[in-house]
């Protein structure tokens, strides 16, 4: 009879360890269906990149990926570039919009028109963008998911880069 207690309870142990895992999140993105990598600075272009992985659908088997650029303040003195992050599309090797880090929440993304998207933003004049709204939808998806917002906490120390240029 001892013995049965004994198993009985150790049972309800592993049962209730098997079900607190169960409830912790994966700390890994794979099981995301959105997330954005590190930041890398790039000196040969002056900027800080990172990727933006989706999935277009939750049944996807794999990731697709954007690339979000950035260039730090020390380099841009007309804050024309260091205000935003641009999304660039590497499939089609254009820039297709730009998130305002100074922007309210909700207004912070600009979608540009298909004809307006290069693959030179210096190309894109300022006009071509439009007033700031909400995070567009996951690229190449079906089911109104927006794309997670970027935070400004979350941009790199531009003291990791130590051979940054100066402003021009």
């Amino acid at each position: 009879m001892k013995n049965l207690i004994l198993a009985l309870m150790l049972a309800g142990v592993v049962q209730s360890a098997g079900s607190v895992s169960a409830m912790t999140p994966t700390p890994t993105p794979r099981g995301y269906r959105q997330y954005y990598s590190g930041w890398s600075y790039q000196p040969t272009r002056r900027y800080y990149v990172r990727r933006y992985y989706y999935k277009p659908t939750t049944s996807y088997s794999s990731y697709n990926y954007h690339y979000c650029v950035y260039y730090p303040s020390s380099y841009s003195t007309s804050r024309r570039y260091s205000r935003y992050v641009y999304y660039y599309n590497p499939r089609r090797r254009v820039y297709w919009g730009r998130f305002d880090l100074e922007g309210e929440p909700g207004k912070q993304y600009s979608l540009l028109k298909k004809e307006d998207q290069k693959a030179d933003l210096d190309s894109i004049p300022e006009s071509a963008f439009p007033e700031p709204g909400a995070m567009p939808f996951i690229p190449e998806s079906e089911d109104k998911v927006s794309i997670e917002a970027l935070k400004k906490s979350d941009l790199p120390d531009e003291g990791d880069a130590k051979d940054l240029p100066k402003a021009p």
